[in-house]
């Protein structure tokens, strides 16, 4: 897929570096509609035990597509992080419903974030896409996302 190739060009993973993360579901279905889905898709990305090095500073989980703000720790390539969170919110989603074939699209996008000045920003946002897209009045109302700066 010539799209997903110009996506990884260029792409490096450094220990200490914040990047913003962006990965669809498989045909931009809005899978995330489904408040169950949702749930265990939360649940899933958010698990304690895929972040024990990198850090998710903020998230946000649409109906058709993720955004986080990850700080990518010692030993971690974004490529496998972003690889382990797929996998594990694809295997609990596909457990309680085996009627779903592919969660999420192939690949994602990354920006990494170069000064300090843009990380608040970044997380701003992330948490506010749903105000953006109409699905919340206030960000409170929406129950998908989460920020290190609450």
């Amino acid at each position: 897929m010539q799209g997903y190739a110009t996506l990884r060009k260029g792409r490096v993973s450094v220990a200490g570096q914040i990047y913003l993360v962006t990965f669809i579901t498989a045909a931009r279905i809005r899978l995330f509609e489904d408040h169950d889905i949702a749930r265990q898709a939360a649940q899933a990305l958010t698990d304690h035990r895929l972040w024990y090095r990198s850090r998710l500073l903020a998230w946000v989980l649409m109906p058709d597509h993720w955004h986080g703000l990850i700080e990518l720790g010692a030993m971690d390539s974004l490529s496998i992080v972003v690889q382990k969170l797929k996998s594990n919110s694809a295997r609990r989603i596909r457990a309680e419903h085996p009627a779903i074939q592919a969660v999420w699209e192939k690949g994602f996008h990354d920006r990494a974030i170069r000064t300090e000045a843009v990380v608040r920003p970044a997380a701003r946002y992330i948490v506010a896409n749903p105000l953006r897209a109409g699905l919340a009045a206030s960000i409170g109302d929406y129950p998908y996302w989460d920020s290190i700066w609450l």
